[in-house]
């Protein structure tokens, strides 16, 4: 047949096993169904991951999406005490004082309590007014308010990211069950949920891992070295087991915190201003007195 073949490639014991294998695969999946729960679902998505079909940063994105449909307003939000609010009397040097010191943009306007927000100022509308008013002569906040909006802390995080997106709001007050204000919360938090932190130019203009606001408060990066850490504070805290103050501090909590929870160690109290749901970002933290413990 002048070497003539039988016009039937041969296979390979490797091809046929990766055929076999595929056609295993694919009979399971057949067999087991598409996922029946949300768990099933992130093994697939990892899986995927796994495969090199979707990338780390796209998987971590899907998990925070299926995440945000479970957590609640109060998972995220700034507690109560942490939110930085301006009187509805304040003169107009301390109001321009609040929104430079504070880089933010929104601030929550109180009357005699955190209690009774009586609406919210844009530092946007704030400039207008400041230049047309020049000192404190003819400036009334009442002006440029903004109706604040309020959301139970019971409201899930999905639903309250489609609000913003409707109302075009940016900022809600939180409220608790008995109508008190327990916080606020910000399209920015809740997105956090699912790209992770977002820091704005004010945030690296902050620069530093430790940055202190009064004589006994700091706010500290949660990746600050346990060695810099040290020389800073004078402490001896070791650097065996954490290279971070955010792995000692989490080691501290026995799980990941959210924010506005708080541990003490040694003499430092923690609190937590920033976190997801993957490392904690930033700390506010408190040098305690040397017999409180």
């Amino acid at each position: 047949m002048g070497g003539g073949g039988t016009g039937r490639e041969t296979m390979s014991d490797d091809d046929s096993d990766q055929s076999r294998g595929g056609w295993l695969r694919q009979i399971g999946m057949s067999l087991a169904g598409p996922p029946r729960d949300r768990e099933e679902l992130v093994e697939v998505l990892a899986e995927a991951q796994e495969n090199q079909l979707l990338d780390v940063d796209a998987l971590w994105m899907m998990q925070g999406v299926l995440r945000v449909s479970e957590q609640h307003v109060r998972d995220i939000m700034v507690p109560r005490s942490q939110m930085v609010v301006i009187e509805s009397d304040a003169a107009l040097a301390e109001v321009l004082s609040a929104a430079v010191e504070s880089g933010h943009s929104r601030f929550p306007v109180i009357g005699e309590s955190r209690d009774e927000v009586v609406g919210i100022l844009l530092a946007k509308d704030l400039l207008g007014v400041a230049d047309a008013a020049g000192d404190d002569a003819g400036f009334s906040l009442d002006r440029v308010l903004r109706p604040a909006v309020y959301v139970p802390e019971s409201k899930r995080v999905n639903v309250l990211l489609k609000e913003f997106k409707a109302s075009r709001n940016h900022m809600a007050v939180v409220v608790d069950e008995y109508g008190g204000v327990a916080g606020l919360v910000t399209i920015e938090d809740a997105l956090e949920q699912i790209v992770g932190e977002i820091d704005d130019e004010y945030d690296e203009a902050e620069g530093a891992n430790i940055l202190r606001q009064d004589k006994n408060r700091y706010q500290l990066h949660a990746l600050t070295p346990i060695e810099e850490f040290n020389r800073y504070f004078g402490t001896a805290f070791s650097d065996d087991d954490f290279d971070t103050v955010g792995g000692l501090v989490m080691h501290e909590f026995g799980h990941m915190p959210g924010r506005g929870e708080t541990t003490i160690i040694d003499r430092f109290q923690f609190n937590v201003q920033r976190a997801d749901s993957r490392r904690i970002h930033l700390f506010q933290m408190t040098v305690l007195p040397e017999a409180a413990e």
